[in-house]
């Protein structure tokens, strides 16, 4: 009996065979059975991609710092310290539990913002062209394939125009492949894969019909997915965060190895001594950032969200608030978009226009009988055409196409073989006048004058040339030739009317926008004036090529416009902006921006693109608006400087507050505040910086990027830390000299003035204006910043203040304190003042290494998320 055939060798059989095998037609499979077959098999998906809570659960308690207090607290049960065990127990549920919630939002929202992508593809089903989720994919489909496609599955090739597939994120050969069906006597056994598409790769050029023979994790893609690491390349926020940690490392293991060894050399208990230095060292770290940054990324996308911007990663928000340039394509962001066919205009005045218009018609990849049905796949240009009114005479569907030569962007046409309706073959070529024009032998006068006229009146034109083909059966590129120019189509696409308000919101946020266009440089150059935006200059496609890399960074740090430029132009445009340091943005839609889409820092793109546009995104718009883009940037540069307020407050406090605490444990003959006090005193004040995600931003601080400034960081921490710990010293005066105060009666005394001083000074440091008078913190963060000092002053009066080992204070403390409050506050002012108008405080650009760095981790990154998963729907 023979063996059942495998998938893969189904995926090799001839053409025939494989719809036979898998109970398919030419026409694809009805609904019903594409529903009964997915109950079968599945949906189209690698893997599902959720927030799991063990997961998230496990992060938190990884936290080398929480292992290390969970030993310290059962070391302290078996030694007999059972108060210091029971209140370090209570921070650790307290900062995990915090720390997991915040967390395993943000994953949530990750995942929400995830099920919002979408990839699409045109399958056959019920005999017709389908618009279907590449999830809903079944083997037994019958897919078309275009250039820019990813192929969603594995599958067999019933019909192949000229097709060829980038394979390298499969076989890692970076020559794209050329694909054929099998020859019909072919032997019916194992074909070769030429014949095949594989999951994963892109369609560069041509087109095709094929059957679907393997999806999800029973692809190639699949196999090899499966064995891969998933783990995603850190972004540059995510590095920032990581030298931060590092700087507090090193302040940590230098103070709590200089306060242990005084403490063992001043004959203090050891345990009291390696809880003490344990403590200091929790106390220095702000335990609740990971949790801030969460809360501030989930907030921010879901309030993108909300404006119609799907941020792919979390982390990508900061990236996109980093941007200074933006470089974008002209349709769709500066016009309407919705394209437009007004008249056919004949080169020859002897030319009908309808017979012209007919040509046009015939030049498209659309199926002649079946039109109506296969707009939906058809680029905008040709959906126009095919949708604009037609006089009776032009009736496409009386020809029969032989041969196609699809569009791609080296050539810049389709071309077309087809027979008319008395026999006669015809070759018709339609695409960018200049490249038409320049395979035309026979060019009528004055059609260039016809053309430059269109242009100077801001229309889009395409050029329609064809020629006489008797004996030709197949077409090749170099059949493009010899042709006669019949005319121009001319299309319409308006100024957007909040185009120019739009470009003004970006130039306030200090982002210059340039033009990146396939169209003529005239035309870019119309819509520019018709919104009142003064260019810097333009670049076309052949001027870009005849510049060295050093005159061209020049050159296009200037120009507005770059015309009739190629893929491989606008990625080397991008490429050589970046050297400069700068944070390069790109927002395109189509096949040709996707090298420029992995060039730049933050790729952005729109639902409506295409598939391999789409995974070269980091940016998602559901409405092709730079309005909505520059909420974008807003955002991002708000959760950035957040979450800066965040560390600046507790880098500075931290190192006042365990600085003074190391001083006063060598001096004083008690501790100044037990292990469990300090480690309550850091949660409290971390819980109530929560709220900062929520915090309003100033103006200015919104009006330029932001960057991670390790240096500014550190020299922040040795301006403000000292300042905290001159206050907490006259405390520490304070408590001994005028109320004499027994040992918990001190602790007390400093731990209330260390959440005061601690808590409120965030009020000072989220601003560089005058606080409360000249910008005004949220009700979420005044309230929950008062609570916690409440909460400070109460604990000594609770119930529990025995347990925790604190006493009352007399009231007279408090009239000191609110003393020591308002002098505190006036200092960090007058600090602020002077550091931050010291001219060396300006970030410095960034240096071009940096930004080679940058383009190199984000190339690694798209490429290993790619093989984690070919499409965000796929890996729901």
């Amino acid at each position: 009996m023979t063996p059942p055939l495998t998938v893969r060798e189904t995926a090799v059989r001839r053409s025939a065979d494989v719809l036979t095998m898998l109970s398919s037609t030419p026409d694809g499979l009805t609904t019903a059975e594409a529903d009964a077959r997915r109950a079968r098999v599945g949906p189209n998906v690698l893997r599902e991609r959720r927030a799991r809570p063990w997961r998230v659960l496990g992060r938190q308690v990884r936290s080398p710092i929480l292992i290390l207090l969970f030993v310290t607290a059962v070391v302290s049960t078996f030694l007999g310290e059972a108060a210091n065990a029971v209140i370090i127990g209570i921070i650790l549920a307290a900062s995990i539990g915090l720390g997991f919630v915040s967390e395993y939002r943000a994953e949530r929202t990750a995942d929400a913002l995830h099920d919002r992508i979408r990839h699409t593809v045109i399958a056959r089903r019920d005999g017709a062209p389908t618009e279907i989720d590449v999830t809903d994919l079944v083997p037994g489909d019958v897919v078309a394939l275009s250039t820019g496609t990813v192929v969603p599955a594995d599958m067999r090739l019933l019909e192949a125009h000229n097709l060829a597939c980038d394979e390298s994120i499969v076989t890692g050969e970076s020559v794209p492949t050329t694909k054929a069906t099998q020859p019909a006597d072919h032997d019916a056994g194992i074909a070769d894969l030429t014949s095949c598409v594989l999951m994963g790769t892109v369609v560069q050029s041509g087109s095709g019909t094929a059957v679907v023979v393997a999806t999800g994790a029973r692809t190639e893609f699949g196999r090899i997915a499966a064995g891969l690491a998933t783990a995603q390349t850190q972004t540059g926020f995510q590095r920032g965060l990581g030298r931060f940690s590092m700087l507090l490392l090193e302040v940590a293991l230098t103070l709590t190895t200089v306060i242990f060894v005084a403490n063992v050399l001043l004959h203090r208990p050891i345990l009291d001594a390696l809880l003490f230095s344990l403590a200091i060292a929790v106390g220095i770290t702000p335990q609740l950032l990971p949790a801030v940054v969460s809360t501030s990324l989930a907030a921010g996308t879901r309030a993108l969200a909300k404006r119609r911007v799907l941020v792919k990663r979390l982390v990508c928000i900061e990236d996109l608030g980093d941007m200074d340039i933006l470089v974008t394509d002209k349709t769709g962001t500066l016009t309407e978009g919705r394209i437009s066919f007004t008249r056919a205009l004949p080169a020859d005045p002897a030319t009908d226009p309808d017979e012209l218009q007919l040509l046009g018609l015939l030049a498209t990849e659309a199926d002649y009988a079946t039109t109506p049905h296969t707009i939906v796949g058809l680029n905008p240009l040709d959906a126009a055409l095919w949708d604009a009114a037609r006089p009776a005479s032009a009736r496409p569907e009386t020809y029969r196409r032989v041969d196609l030569l699809a569009f791609d962007h080296e050539r810049r046409r389709t071309t077309v073989l087809a027979d008319t309706p008395a026999g006669e073959r015809i070759v018709v070529t339609k695409g960018s006048p200049e490249e038409v024009m320049g395979a035309c032998s026979h060019i009528p006068a004055g059609a260039q004058a016809i053309l430059d006229g269109e242009y100077a009146d801001g229309a889009r034109v395409v050029a329609v040339a064809t020629k006489s083909a008797p004996q030709l059966q197949n077409l090749t590129i170099g059949d493009e030739d010899g042709l006669s120019l019949m005319g121009f189509l001319v299309f319409l696409d308006r100024p957007k009317p909040d185009a120019r308000a739009s470009l003004d919101e970006l130039a306030r946020l200090g982002i210059t926008v340039k033009i990146a266009t396939g169209d003529n440089a005239v035309v870019a150059q119309k819509v520019l004036a018709d919104l009142g935006f003064v260019s810097g200059g333009t670049l076309t496609g052949s001027e870009i090529d005849a510049l060295g890399d050093d005159a061209l960074r020049r050159a296009a740090s200037t120009a507005t416009i770059f015309a009739r430029v190629s893929p491989e132009q606008k990625a080397r445009i991008i490429r050589l902006l970046r050297r400069s340091g700068r944070g390069v943005g790109f927002l395109g839609d189509g096949v040709n921006d996707a090298l420029a889409l992995h060039q730049a820092d933050i790729g952005i793109s729109v639902e409506t693109a295409t598939d391999v546009a789409k995974d070269a995104a980091d940016v998602l718009l559901l409405d092709k608006d730079l309005g909505v883009l520059a909420d974008g940037v807003i955002e991002g540069r708000r959760i950035f400087a957040n979450t800066i307020k965040y560390v600046l407050m507790g880098t500075s406090s931290n190192f006042g507050n365990m600085f003074s605490a190391s001083v006063a444990s060598v001096v004083l003959p008690f501790l100044p505040m037990l292990p469990g006090q300090i480690l309550l005193n850091n949660l409290l004040y971390d819980s109530g910086q929560l709220a900062i995600p929520s915090d309003r931003v100033d103006p200015e601080q919104l009006r330029a990027p932001s960057h991670w400034d390790i240096g500014f960081i550190r020299r922040f921490m040795l301006l403000f830390g000292p300042i905290s710990s001159l206050f907490d010293f006259a405390t520490f005066a304070l408590m001994m000299f005028v109320f004499h105060a027994a040992e918990d009666e001190f602790q007390a005394g400093w731990f209330i003035e260390s959440v005061a001083t601690q808590t409120l000074i965030i009020f000072a440091i989220r601003t560089h204006r005058i606080p409360f008078v000249r910008s005004r913190p949220s009700a979420g963060l005044t309230i929950t910043s008062l609570a916690v000092v409440a909460i400070g002053v109460w604990l000594p009066y609770s119930p529990v203040s025995g347990l925790l080992g604190f006493q009352p204070l007399p009231a007279l403390f408090f009239l000191a304190l609110v003393g020591m409050m308002v002098a505190y506050l006036v200092c960090v002012e007058a600090a602020k003042g002077w550091f931050f108008a010291r001219p060396a405080q300006q970030p410095a650009p960034q240096p071009p290494i940096v930004a080679r760095m940058r383009r190199y981790q984000r190339r690694v990154h798209r490429r290993s998320a790619r093989f984690a998963a070919p499409s965000p729907a796929q890996t729901r």
